[in-house]
């Protein structure tokens, strides 16, 4: 009987908890700039205890990036996006792997910062052209 009244008389379906509807890789992108900048500046000094504060700032970042792109990956997109554009897994696969400690995460170097933003420069031109269809 109480589950009974518990019971939810109306269901919902929604991709997320809060279907906002706001996405944008500019996000994750923002965030793998700042990356790239603090690998710049850690390059440029050579005092220990700002190098040590830059990786743990850098290393948040690149986590954000990570989180930005799993969102888009696992909210936004959806099955007919991966019809119309099949490299989006792999895509995404290599832009989360340049984020993690297989890239930016991991290195202060900036080729690997480069090569993480031309993956969000792809993901964010896919991503715009389902926002216009």
């Amino acid at each position: 009987m109480l589950a009974r009244l518990m019971r939810p008389r109306h269901t919902a379906s929604a991709h997320c908890d809060l279907p906002c509807g706001v996405y944008d890789p500019a996000q994750a992108r923002i965030e793998a700039e700042s990356v790239k900048a603090i690998m710049e500046k850690y390059a440029g000094n050579e005092d220990p205890v700002f190098r040590a504060r830059a990786l743990g700032i850098k290393e948040e970042r690149a986590e954000l990036v990570k989180h930005h792109l799993w969102v888009l990956w696992t909210d936004y997109f959806k099955p007919p996006h991966l019809e119309t554009y099949p490299q989006l897994h792999q895509l995404f696969w290599e832009a989360t792997k340049l984020a993690g400690a297989a890239g930016a995460k991991g290195t202060v170097d900036v080729t690997k910062a480069d090569e993480l933003l031309g993956k969000i420069d792809d993901i964010s031109k896919i991503f715009w052209e389902t926002k216009a269809a």
